[in-house]
């Protein structure tokens, strides 16, 4: 097999200037929102010196990532998509301005709370309208590489924004991660203000509870389409470790120059070489079993994680489950899009986020909270064990997941645009 094979394929981003434009504008943005990710916990923990601290602050986000989710969806499915984009943009602009201007004024605990909700429920509108406008833009033979191109975007942000805010926290101050932040979302903004309208298949369905629940009744007896939900739902409760990013940094790894930053950084770092070398993608038909054996080597990765007092091998470790879980997310959202109707698109993406933004959340505080009962070390171990017990109870209760194959894809209601 040549190189060609294996990196990863920029068809999509070839073949659409919309796809490019709306690429390119996700790509800074990513890399800003990186570092709120980092800033606004480690502001958390040296204000009150707790990692239950840190851990509350992704379970205070998690009703507003529900309802942003819900709501997103429908919106997605009922208004144009691009309308919407800008709609979040400049709302998250406004809330890193206000998350900068408090870190700036002294040690406010609850503005990081209520601003960080008021984020996580905006990303989950956002998120969905991308979802469901990335068919739009792309042929749906090239929907794979689309997923893994995305994850590149996402690892690159995951990669050097962690360690960007490190080296700014340490270096500068909290305020200067929070304002180059909400400068990402103004260049985001220039770039949907140039992407054509992206109205929804058939003119949409009108926004309301009843559409909600027909994107969720929808889900029933779709096994392997619930499974890409529960899966990821185990792996990010039982096997996110990055609540305990903060005290690792302050105790185990404190003589590591911007550990914190490198700590948060190195998942992206793994996922990033995965997204590169992800060519091969497009010729797995049997995606829900890779999907399973992906999130089982990311739970092997965090106990092993446990497992470490070199700071390298901790830091490789983390590598390697970001690599793994950018493997199960290629294919789960393949699985997503391949499965859904353009009708439903936005709605089914929206549980899909929920899942992806809500499960991280419930997992710090499980994370913080074992930890404080515990230790940070049998935190982590005990999270990727339980992760892995997971993956083997969902491979038996809902074989329909490990059966998926590509030729279980539905025919769509409305044929795919390409620009």
């Amino acid at each position: 097999m040549g190189a060609s094979g294996l990196l990863v394929d920029i068809q999509p981003l070839r073949e659409s200037r919309d796809y490019r434009l709306l690429y390119g504008g996700q790509a800074v943005s990513s890399l800003g929102r990186q570092l709120t990710v980092v800033a606004a916990p480690v502001q958390v923990f040296a204000i009150t010196d707790s990692s239950w601290a840190v851990g509350t602050l992704g379970l205070v986000q998690l009703p507003m990532v529900l309802l942003g989710s819900l709501l997103g969806g429908a919106l997605a499915d009922s208004h144009d998509r691009r309308q919407l984009l800008v709609i979040t943009q400049i709302v998250l602009f406004f809330t890193s301005v206000g998350l900068a201007l408090n870190a700036a004024g002294g040690e406010r605990l609850w503005p990081i709370y209520v601003l960080t909700a008021v984020q996580g429920g905006i990303f989950s509108i956002d998120q969905p309208t991308r979802n469901a406008a990335t068919p739009m833009l792309v042929d749906k033979t090239l929907l794979p590489a689309a997923a893994a191109l995305n994850q590149v975007l996402f690892h690159v942000g995951g990669l050097f924004g962690p360690a960007a805010a490190g080296f700014l926290i340490e270096y500068v101050n909290l305020a200067a991660a929070y304002w180059i932040d909400a400068a990402s979302f103004v260049v985001s903004l220039v770039a949907i203000l140039a992407v054509r309208p992206l109205p929804p298949a058939g003119g949409g369905t009108r926004a309301n509870s009843k559409s909600v629940f027909e994107g969720l009744r929808y889900l029933r007896g779709r096994q392997a389409l619930q499974g890409t939900f529960v899966i990821d739902i185990n792996a990010m409760v039982f096997g996110m470790p990055r609540a305990l990013f903060p005290e690792l940094a302050a105790t185990t790894f404190a003589g590591q120059a911007g550990a914190v930053g490198l700590l948060y950084a190195a998942p992206g770092a793994g996922g990033l070489v995965a997204a590169l070398m992800s060519g091969w993608v497009t010729r797995i038909r049997h995606q829900g079993r890779a999907v399973l054996w992906a999130v089982a080597a990311w739970g092997v990765s965090i106990a092993l994680f446990g497992f470490a007092r070199w700071f390298w091998l901790a830091f490789l470790c983390l590598a390697f489950a970001g690599a793994s879980d950018v493997v199960s997310a290629v294919f789960r959202n393949t699985i997503l899009q391949l499965s859904v109707p353009d009708r439903l698109r936005g709605r089914l993406s929206a549980v899909h986020i929920a899942v992806v933004t809500g499960g991280p959340r419930l997992g710090d505080a499980e994370a913080g909270a074992v930890a404080a009962l515990t230790s940070v070390r049998t935190s982590a171990v005990s999270g990727g064990l339980a992760c892995i017990a997971g993956v083997v109870a969902i491979a038996r209760l809902m074989p329909g997941l490990g059966h998926w194959t590509l030729d279980d894809a539905v025919d769509d209601d409305e044929p795919t645009e390409v620009s």
